[in-house]
């Protein structure tokens, strides 16, 4: 399944790599004549590049006229047609939102400026209450652009001196296998295999400090680490015993909790799970890296563990999973009156763009649906680099992305039973809710399905022209991102509230096209039959790039949140649903309760 993400971490190792000849290359010291050899260890760097302006929020009104004080700055805002907005200067961030009707609060969207680690903004909830007449307060929560790298360095039974790297949060670097020389203060780091792959920098020995550029992030400064200074190379810091389950903690976000005995699940198979998860230590090769593990069951949850740097407050980018959202709110806006339904046409919902790109008759026939089931004909499959639709060209279009998708060639009729995995084609059901419901994408997001869920910290990534874009990349707390296989579980309602229609649920998650000869697809949901001894379950979910999946199991009444950090490692990842799930959590259900 391809990643929904800004940066093609293949090509950024190409770029970042320095030219190293291999004839450069010179033949091994003995070990102990190697002066590579005091590098041995754990080294690492973490870098937040920012934003900057984050914090407090102050909004004052004086008759018509409206200032907004943040992190030293003081400017005007400007409202409009009710909508409020704050731009700060050079681009450092923005503000957008509507007062209550009570007057009491201010509701928007604080827009933070392009991270350095993808080059994409985001849009976070922001809410503002009144602390006195005409005065709103709010903190402002952005996205950390966070880096964290480490280099361990190790010898090799021939005496050579192998380092591998590892990157929690977008796993850069993890297909090299590095060889390690340093002449004076030289360091250089070489793929054996890819011998123009290389890092060159420098090492400071009275600090006891490693350099080494890194594309556009710079210089990275990298300090030695202990065994309790590796947080994110390791499962858990520091090293944990033997693994004892507690219950989870319930708290203000709608999640009522239990033991996992309390709802018929055999607390032994899913220890065992957690201790391997705990026993995985990072090295050369591909081993999985669960970040997160959560379990509800019966609509309570009952397990909730956060592994390699990751807490339950740390959002967690869901890549592709976050695509099965935007169908979810095309069938809330259906419910809520949208003059739309599934079997829409798409081309008259943009007239926008009407009369743009080369005419085929056969794009009369888009519909709705064949968006949200993968079915649209486009010329655009992210699992062919040569076609022009892929995710990675449109991302790479610094104009518009829905007329970019519009006005892609068919390469059949749109319909049928196989679907073919296009990204652009999920994230023009944004277009078709902004021209629908006349609002911007996160607020209603926001309005309609954050809220009801009791959602708390999330951040939409928003495309070029600062509309959302729905074809994945979205981080929330994997709490929440529970929250959307339990409201579906349940049938469209959260606690006792209802969010989206049962029928807009059932029709979902039905089978709608083929995505191979074992994985159907419904409106962006993935199906499986899961097998468990003698007994087949039933399961859907949404699953994205690195390991991230939210998994429902009717008939168990069991929904499972995995995050992880296997980005471009499917072989890895898959292992999550095909042999994690049936052989520990599935295996631990007493069917009885």
């Amino acid at each position: 399944m391809p990643r929904a993400a800004r940066v093609h971490l293949a090509a950024l190792l190409v770029l970042m790599a320095v030219p190293y000849p291999s004839s450069a290359e010179e033949p091994a010291s003995p070990a102990g004549a190697d002066p590579a050899a005091r590098l041995v260890g754990v080294w690492g760097s973490e870098r937040v590049f920012g934003p900057e302006v984050r914090g407090e929020l102050t909004l004052v009104r004086d008759g018509n006229t409206w200032q907004a004080r943040i992190a030293g700055f003081e400017v005007a805002g400007r409202l409009e047609k009710g909508t409020l907005s704050v731009v700060l200067p050079g681009g450092q961030g923005e503000f957008r939102g509507t007062l209550s009707p009570n007057g009491q609060k201010l509701r928007g969207h604080w827009i933070q400026p392009k991270v350095i680690v993808g080059g994409t903004r985001y849009a976070t909830p922001v809410e503002l209450h009144a602390i006195q007449k005409d005065v709103w307060r709010g903190d402002v929560v952005p996205l950390d652009d966070r880096f964290t790298l480490y280099l361990v360095i190790q010898q090799a039974t021939d005496g050579t001196l192998r380092a591998f790297l590892r990157n929690p949060e977008k796993n850069f670097g993890s297909r090299l296998s590095l060889r390690v020389s340093l002449t004076g203060t030289t360091l250089r780091l070489v793929d054996p295999q890819q011998p123009n792959m290389a890092f060159e920098g420098t090492y400071d020995e009275a600090s006891e400090r490693l350099t080494l550029p890194i594309l556009f992030l710079g210089p990275l400064d990298f300090t030695r680490r202990d065994r309790n200074q590796a947080s994110g190379l390791h499962a858990r810091t520091p090293a944990p015993g033997p693994y004892s389950y507690r219950k989870p903690i319930a708290e203000a976000d709608g999640w009522a909790t239990a033991s996992l005995s309390e709802v018929g699940i055999d607390p032994r198979p899913i220890t065992t799970l957690v201790q391997r998860i705990l026993d995985t230590e990072s090295g050369p090769g591909a081993a999985p890296a669960i970040h997160g593990l959560l379990i509800a069951r019966h609509g309570k949850l009952v397990l909730e563990e956060y592994f390699q740097g990751f807490d339950k407050e740390r959002p967690h980018d869901l890549r592709s999973a976050s695509k099965t959202f935007a169908p979810v709110l095309i069938g809330i806006a259906i419910d809520q009156g949208a003059s739309l339904r599934a079997e829409s046409p798409v081309y008259p919902l943009f007239p926008e763009y009407r009369g743009t790109g080369q005419p085929d008759p056969r794009k009369s026939a888009l519909t709705v649906e064949h968006l949200m089931t993968m079915t649209s004909g486009f010329a655009c499959d992210d699992n062919n680099d040569d076609s022009p639709g892929n995710e990675n060209r449109l991302q790479d279009q610094k104009t518009d992305w829905y007329q970019y998708t519009l006005e892609l060639p068919l390469e059949h009729a749109p319909g049928g039973e196989n679907a073919v995995y296009c990204s652009a084609g999920i994230n023009l059901l944004g277009g078709v809710l902004r021209n629908t419901t006349r609002a911007w994408v996160p607020e209603f997001f926001e309005r309609t399905l954050a809220t009801p869920l009791q959602m708390r910290r999330y951040h939409i990534n928003l495309m070029p022209a600062g509309d959302a874009y729905l074809g994945g990349g979205l981080y929330m707390r994997p709490r929440d991102a529970l929250k959307l296989g339990q409201l579906y579980l349940a049938g469209g309602v959260w606690n006792g509230k209802r969010v989206v229609s049962k029928n807009w649920v059932e029709r979902s998650t039905a089978h709608h096209t083929n995505m191979s000869a074992e994985r159907t697809y419904g409106y962006a949901w993935w199906r499986h039959d899961i097998r468990v001894g003698d007994r087949t379950y039933a399961e859907y979910e949404a699953g994205g790039n690195g390991g991230q999946f939210v998994m429902v199991v009717p008939e168990l009444d069991l929904t499972v949140v995995f995050t992880g950090g296997n980005y471009g490692q499917f072989p890895v990842w898959k292992k999550f649903r095909e042999e994690l799930l049936p052989q520990f959590i599935l295996s631990a259900i007493q069917t009885r309760r």
